[in-house]
């Protein structure tokens, strides 16, 4: 018994022991954020990486989250024989949805599982063959010309590509409800109009600016973190999409209750 309570002590405090570390990068992080200017390339380098590399998957995801959206929402009314009067009403209930839960959460855990593992294997790799050590001899902080640039390109990147998220999984939602229960492109996009609500697409664009950020915080955290050689570095890549997507779930859950 007292092994078990022992276990959970530790547990904790090794919680709290990382919590601080990544508040202590961020600030770190953020001193050097009024000279994005002087690193603009280093910082488009990375937004490229976050953006560009990232949209083609992305697209892809939010097609499929658009179409199955549409495809629980229609079944669950065609179950209760409710669909013809549900009808005017779906559109706007799907594009709710996928505003405010799907798209942001579920291109995170893309760009968690894509972005931030390559990030902590790069400086995963780049701290167990000392290049991080040389760096530092050079006199070159490595939150600046590391952690800055990654942290600042998520953070911007992740409501561009949660816009074409949402464009795309709205189309996909049009899609299935068009072949399968024979919804007009006036039926879809009329309901839509009629209830969208500006501070919905606020909320996604917030959200997935917090969990791109958080994102390439914690891959920043764990590869700078990182020991063992290449063994060590693979830890670490699995380590870091682990901890950034039970962090992005919580804060959702958190972000639902506020909002």
């Amino acid at each position: 018994m007292l092994q078990i309570f022992a276990q959970i002590g530790r547990s904790v405090i090794n919680f709290f022991r990382e919590f601080g570390q990544i508040a202590i990068l961020l600030t770190q992080i953020m001193r050097y954020v009024p000279r994005i200017h002087k690193d603009r390339r280093l910082v488009l380098a990375e937004m490229s990486i976050v953006g560009n590399e990232s949209l083609p998957l992305v697209i892809l995801i939010g097609a499929f989250t658009g179409a199955i959206a549409a495809l629980q929402a229609t079944n669950l009314f065609a179950k209760f024989n409710l669909i013809g009067i549900a009808r005017p009403f779906i559109g706007g209930s799907i594009s709710t949805v996928v505003f405010t839960e799907l798209t942001p959460v579920l291109t995170a855990l893309v760009i968690a599982g894509r972005v931030g593992g390559a990030i902590a294997a790069q400086l995963g790799t780049m701290q167990v063959s000392e290049q991080i050590d040389a760096l530092e001899m050079m006199a070159i902080d490595k939150n600046r010309y590391l952690g800055m640039p990654r942290v600042i390109a998520a953070l911007t990147m992740m409501p561009v590509l949660a816009v074409f998220s949402n464009l795309v999984a709205l189309i996909g939602a049009y899609m299935l409800t068009t072949l399968k229960f024979d919804f007009t492109f006036n039926i879809f996009f009329d309901s839509i109009q009629r209830f969208f609500q500006v501070s919905e697409i606020l909320q996604s664009l917030f959200k997935s600016m917090i969990f791109g950020g958080v994102t390439a915080l914690v891959g920043c955290h764990v590869g700078f973190a990182t020991d063992g050689g290449a063994e060590g570095v693979g830890r670490s890549t699995v380590r870091a999409f682990t901890i950034s997507a039970a962090t992005i779930l919580i804060l959702d859950a958190v972000f639902g209750y506020i909002f």
